[in-house]
Parts: structure tokens; C-alpha cells; sequence
């Protein structure tokens, strides 16, 4: 372990990782035992962190939902990357809830976005937009269901 790694000097460095992104709890531990600090003073630095409301993963949850639906992502991408972050599944199933999007809307969108409006004309084509849209996190029944109610 890191030596003179003192919980003042942990916390100094997580208000730097905070000041300038959210991140998780699991992501800010991640960083500091890179770090070389010890997982028991990481552990409490955190805790006083969370109790100060310094760090949130509900707030971490909903700026990434929000930044992540404004990119064009669905929800199965979202909610892998969230769980990625080490965030709370129900947690990140709330979030993207809340965020009241018509997901059939984003996915037709991002689909004329990135292919036009014209539908593909043959399999092959429709295969590799289908591809894509799965890719960017959404199921294979909502793209299915674009592809037939688009006709």
C-alpha cells in the first residue's frame, strides 16, 4: 500500500476526480486503489463523502442517463455501462425510468439519422442497420417492430 496515504490526502484526490465529472462510488474507489491507497481509508473517505452529499450514485445515474440519450444510446447500453460503473442495478433501472423517454422515437430517430429516411430494401441492408441500433443498446423486438410498423 501507498505510503502517507492519509485520509486527508484520499480525499483531496476524490474532490479532484469529483470537480471535474460524478463519478460512482465503485468508479472512485477503482481510481484510488490504482492509486495505492488503502481499501479501509478509501472505504471511510467515501462514506463522508456520501454522507456530505460530495458523491452520489443516484446523481451519477441520472447525468449519465441524460448525457447518454442526448448521444443516441438505448436502454440496454445504457444500463450495461451503468452497471459497468459499478452503480446499484435497480439504481440504474429507476434512473432510466425516470427519464420519461419514448424509446421507440429515439430509435426511429436514430435510425434516420444515421441511414436516412428511405427503409433498406433487402435483408442484407436491413441486417446491418439492425446491427447498428442493437449495438447502440436496443432490443432486437423494438427493432423489429420499427422495421415493420416503418413499412
Amino acid at each position: 500500500m501507498r505510503a502517507g496515504g492519509s485520509e486527508p490526502e484520499i480525499r483531496k484526490r476524490a474532490l479532484g476526480f469529483l470537480a471535474r465529472r460524478e463519478h460512482s462510488a465503485a468508479e472512485l474507489r477503482q481510481k484510488l486503489e490504482a492509486r495505492g491507497y488503502s481499501l479501509e481509508d478509501i472505504q471511510s473517505v467515501l462514506a463522508r463523502l456520501r454522507d456530505e452529499g460530495l458523491q452520489s450514485d443516484t446523481r451519477y445515474a441520472e447525468a449519465w442517463v441524460h448525457h447518454r440519450i442526448e448521444r443516441g444510446y438505448g436502454p440496454l447500453r445504457i444500463r450495461q455501462e451503468l452497471r459497468e460503473a459499478g452503480v446499484d442495478p435497480q439504481l440504474a433501472g429507476a434512473c432510466i425510468e425516470a427519464a420519461d423517454v419514448d424509446w421507440t422515437e429515439q430509435l426511429r430517430g436514430l435510425r434516420q439519422k444515421k441511414f436516412g429516411r428511405k427503409l433498406p430494401v433487402d435483408y442484407s441492408e436491413q441486417a446491418r442497420q439492425s446491427r447498428f441500433l442493437h449495438g447502440r443498446g436496443f432490443s432486437a423486438d423494438d427493432i423489429r417492430r420499427l422495421f415493420r410498423n416503418e413499412e
